[in-house]
């Protein structure tokens, strides 16, 4: 396995990707040395752990206003569940050499820088 294909994986590690995928975003923002597909997945693995803490946070905050918190924090796990196991996908794509794209989450990750 190559360094490149290693970089994607880190950048799909959930939670913890985020970090150099963001990284790697700032730093190459206005260099055109950067592959498509390693500023894709940097994009998308950016998106998907901005989408999943914002839903995270919500559900969290919610559940501490509310009587019955109980729905809110399942909701939660569930929203966690969803989140690791579309990055566990996507590193399954990157195994299988296939497109990183999930419907929405890619468009709305062609925005970012």
């Amino acid at each position: 396995m190559n360094a490149e294909r290693r970089s994607l994986y880190l950048y799909l590690i959930p939670v913890f990707g985020f970090f150099p995928a963001w990284w790697t975003l700032y730093r190459y923002r206005r260099s055109s040395t950067l592959d498509t597909e390693r500023r894709d997945a940097s994009r998308l693995s950016v998106t998907l752990g901005l989408v999943w803490l914002a839903g995270h946070l919500l559900a969290e905050f919610g559940a501490g206003q509310s009587q019955s918190g109980l729905p809110l924090l399942i909701a939660s796990s569930l929203w966690t569940t969803g989140y690791i196991a579309i990055e566990f996908g996507l590193m399954v794509r990157v195994w299988q050499r296939k497109s990183l794209r999930v419907p929405g989450l890619s468009a709305i990750g062609r925005k970012l820088p």
